[in-house]
């Protein structure tokens, strides 16, 4: 993929294709966390978005350009869960076959919910593991990949979030991104920057899965060995070229959070704000609270809570 290939019209061209197929998910303030950071907080909600993320952005505006000959070859992709369930549910609305590899311990609702919509799931390995697995079958069957972020399409579709965060919260100052491969930051990194280019815009990454934090270091994409942390939705081996390019052009700054860190944000929104998200879409509520990024009072904050598909064992464990 060119990383010169993403452009605001980008964004506008997704956001046509998708109109009526997603939600406009809401903006919900929160006064007692807001007070905490010291600073207006608000979340946007993604995790009531169709399939319970914001992938289906992304994934419906990469099907609607895939020649036929692509679809009836068959889709393929990797997931620890998020994308996975968006393209078995985008897949089966286009009658098309769908394959999703996801790691050996991926939540089972993310794999039974991705079932459910028609894909057949395989289980492999740990992340980075997947990755070579999926790589194996597509090139085996002869699969058509739809990538979870190293797409320009993808990323597109990624960035009509922040086209509408805009929107809802015109003074916004800072807009908090959690990061796994980066195409989420990546589009909304783009629109913000587009649309009111005085707002700063900050990634999270757990500590235990920080491949963009460190590319952005070391200036070129680095390939983790190893992923863990209990933000599975973040959980990418690696930053692509164009997800890295856009990142380091964009985003004012990357930081790095424990996963205690995201288990006790996990537990404030549930508590204070009535979302029920997964510990990826708790990461950027994690960093303010915890002072990883820079607050001043007038600060405006929008925090993406970008996914909401938590096993409910998994949720009890965390809590």
């Amino acid at each position: 993929m060119t990383t010169a290939s993403v452009q605001f019209d980008d964004i506008l061209a997704a956001r046509r294709v998708i109109d009526g197929q997603v939600h406009r998910t809401p903006v919900f303030g929160s006064e007692t966390l807001g007070r905490q950071i010291g600073a207006r907080l608000l979340l946007k909600a993604e995790c009531l978005q169709k399939t319970g993320s914001f992938k289906p952005r992304g994934v419906l505006n990469r099907l609607r350009a895939l020649s036929d000959e692509e679809k009836a070859r068959g889709l393929i992709t990797i997931s620890a869960g998020n994308h996975a369930q968006a393209l078995a549910w985008g897949a089966r609305q286009a009658g098309v076959a769908c394959t999703v590899v996801m790691p050996a311990n991926a939540s089972r609702s993310k794999a039974s919910a991705a079932e459910g919509y028609g894909a057949t799931v395989v289980l492999h390995g740990s992340m980075p593991e997947a990755f070579a697995k999926m790589d194996e079958i597509r090139v085996e069957r002869n699969l058509t990949l739809v990538h979870p972020f190293d797409d320009p399409l993808i990323v597109a579709g990624q960035g009509t979030v922040g086209a509408e965060i805009v929107e809802q919260v015109p003074d916004v100052t800072k807009v908090v991104v959690p990061i796994g491969g980066g195409g989420l930051i990546s589009g909304i990194a783009l629109a913000v920057k587009h649309l009111r280019p005085e707002a700063k815009v900050y990634g999270v990454e757990p500590i235990g899965a920080s491949s963009m934090f460190q590319s952005r270091a070391a200036g070129r994409p680095i390939r983790l060995d190893k992923v863990d942390t209990i933000a599975d939705g973040l959980t990418a081996p690696y930053a692509s070229d164009l997800t890295l390019a856009m990142t380091q052009k964009y985003v004012d700054d990357v930081v790095i959070v424990t996963d205690e860190q995201i288990a006790e944000a996990l537990r404030l929104i549930l508590g204070y704000c009535k979302l029920v998200v997964e510990p990826a879409g708790a990461a950027g509520v994690a960093a303010l609270l915890c002072g990883k990024i820079p607050v001043t009072t007038g600060d405006v904050i929008v925090a993406v809570a970008s996914g909401g598909n938590v096993d409910l064992g998994r949720l009890k464990a965390i809590l």
